[in-house]
This record gives C-alpha cells, sequence and structure tokens, in this order.
C-alpha cells in the first residue's frame, strides 16, 4: 500500500495561488500515476489533473487548464499541484490519490489510494 498526505491548503483571495503538496510513503512511488481531486459539500468528487509515473504526461479538467500544473519530484515522493489565478468557484476540498497502473489514462485509471484532503477556500 502507498500513505498520501496533503498540504499546501488554505485561504485565498481570488487570483491568487497556492501549491498543494502530496508526500507519498510506502511502496514505490514511480509505480503510480498521481492525481488531484476536489469536493464540495453536496457535491461528488471531481478530476482535477493528473501525472503519469515519470511526469512526462499530464492531464486535466476543462476548467482547471492554464491556470493549474501537476507536477511530480519521484527523488522526493511527492505530487505537486500548482493552482494560479483562483477563483471563488476552485474552493474545495482537494485530495491526491494513487493509481498503480503502466499505462496513463488521467481521470480513467483506478485511484486506489487517497489522503485526507486539504481545505482551499478562494475568497471573493
Amino acid at each position: 500500500q502507498v500513505q498520501l498526505a496533503e498540504s499546501g491548503g488554505g485561504l485565498v483571495q481570488a487570483g491568487g495561488s497556492l501549491r498543494l503538496s502530496c508526500a507519498a510513503s510506502g511502496r514505490t512511488f514511480s509505480n503510480y500515476a498521481m492525481g488531484w481531486f476536489r469536493q464540495t459539500p453536496g457535491k461528488e468528487r471531481e478530476f482535477v489533473a493528473a501525472v503519469s509515473r515519470s511526469g512526462s504526461s499530464t492531464a486535466y479538467t476543462d476548467s482547471v487548464k492554464g491556470r493549474f500544473t501537476i507536477s511530480r519530484d519521484n527523488a522526493k515522493n511527492t505530487a505537486y499541484l500548482q493552482m494560479s489565478t483562483l477563483k471563488p468557484e476552485d474552493t474545495a476540498v482537494y485530495y491526491c490519490a494513487a493509481a498503480e497502473t503502466v499505462r496513463f489514462r488521467g481521470p480513467g485509471n483506478k485511484y486506489d489510494y487517497w489522503g485526507q484532503g486539504t481545505q482551499v477556500t478562494v475568497s471573493s
């Protein structure tokens, strides 16, 4: 198994930036595609971004393209989500997740491992 812990959430004004981190422990980090998801009360968890095992491929939901960047550092067992030009509608609990896979499918991968989440609040 792999254990995941998010950090970096907080309160930011609209137009601001935050960087989320996801620290992994347990099994070999580079065996997993990594994803970020978010959820607001009363709504289903939605896909935000994903990165392949090597970091060479990424995928984003349309609403964050051009504003968010996902990356990873396999030497540090950490994935990141750089969020810029934040909007109030980005307010949510953000979760990182890991999918043990050979083929990268972005939101289509099966994410079996999840962190506890970190709150991001964007004020208008």
